[in-house]
């Protein structure tokens, strides 16, 4: 997969309806999936407040109100009665968005260079992680563009289950209803109500009952 060359209207759209955002011309080029440099610094500042976020979320004691009004401050999105067990780690926080219910169970890594928009009742095994960010397979290209990065948006639908050690990796869409198995690498789209498992990760059956 190669790297954008223009901006994404839709995506920059999308990211106009979320917190905290850090606008600049590398972030537009960033979540559109063009080549970027993530030293610019709108960018660093983005990161470290991010840091400086998932510092507080992550450290004990903490009551559920506090980790809710962090996470309310380190997410571009989050739902009615979203719950995630610290510690959490994420690259910029503001371009994810979560939706109602959402649970994730521990060591949840999210590296949302690109958006991450995740629906609503998604329940989260430990240990999981979300990649947006990609890098040129070949080596005379990443060698030319050496601190350089690009980026693909990752969807994920409604009523999803995602099992324990699962990744998944950068322009995926995971549909509605879908479960990914403990130990999946998820790199294609799963088209809904899909229980898909493996490295990489491929459909094995229909997560309706009595469907084939």
């Amino acid at each position: 997969m190669r790297p954008q060359t223009t901006k994404s209207p839709s995506l920059l759209q999308k990211a106009q309806s979320l917190h905290a955002v850090c606008w600049g011309e590398e972030y537009e080029r960033m979540i559109s999936g063009i080549l970027y440099s993530p030293v610019a610094s709108e960018l660093i500042q983005g990161r470290v407040r991010a840091r400086h976020l998932m510092a507080e979320f992550n450290t004990p004691p903490s009551t559920s109100s506090r980790q809710d009004n962090i996470l309310r401050d380190l997410f571009g999105r989050v739902g009615k009665g979203a719950f995630i067990e610290p510690p959490l780690f994420v690259d910029y926080g503001c371009n994810v968005s979560v939706g109602d219910g959402f649970y994730a169970n521990f060591h949840l890594t999210i590296l949302d260079c690109g958006l991450v928009t995740i629906g609503n009742h998604v329940e989260i095994g430990p240990n999981v992680n979300i990649i947006t960010g990609e890098h040129f397979t070949d080596i005379d290209e990443r060698r030319a563009n050496r601190g350089k990065e690009f980026t693909r948006e990752i969807v994920i639908g409604d009523d999803v289950w995602i099992g324990a050690n699962v990744t998944i990796l950068a322009g995926v869409t995971i549909g509605d209803g879908c479960t990914i198995g403990a130990g999946s690498v998820v790199k294609r789209d799963v088209p809904a109500f899909s229980v898909a498992v493996g490295n990489p990760a491929r459909v094995i059956r229909s997560a309706i009952k009595g469907t084939e």
